[in-house]
């Protein structure tokens, strides 16, 4: 039922409608780290600055999600797609200490939703920054 959400969801991005519950939506394109197949993702994002983007690895669950170990496993071959956009291939940054608090602070400040679910879990969310490459 996932992959079949996740489908239509980036069908609509790829439409050039990229929200969802009210926040911007990318497509994140990363290689599984076992399979070595592609994956297609659709994840919120949140502006940081002109050129990079932030995502957050919160998967809703008591492990980060898989899209965050493909990500780390092979962050050469990652690339978002925005709305409508060609995929614009990307480097992910996993953010730590005060750059992970700063940028945490935006995110929480656009969807306290989110901070709401960090507060229930007992790992902490990763911040990854996407810069293009």
């Amino acid at each position: 039922m996932q992959n079949r959400a996740n489908a239509r969801m980036n069908r609509k991005i790829r439409r050039g409608n990229g929200t969802f519950m009210g926040m911007n939506v990318l497509i994140l394109n990363t290689v599984g780290r076992r399979s070595g197949q592609p994956r297609e993702t659709p994840v919120a994002w949140f502006a940081d600055g002109e050129d990079s983007w932030l995502i957050v690895a919160s998967g809703g669950g008591s492990r980060h999600p898989d899209w965050h170990a493909n990500l780390m496993a092979h962050p050469d071959r990652t690339s978002i797609e925005l709305p409508g956009r060609e995929a614009l291939p990307v480097t992910p940054h996993r953010l730590d200490g005060a750059d992970r608090e700063e940028a945490w602070q935006l995110i929480a400040a656009a969807q306290p939703r989110i901070a709401k679910y960090q507060s229930k879990s007992e790992r902490q969310y990763p911040v990854i920054r996407l810069t293009p490459r």
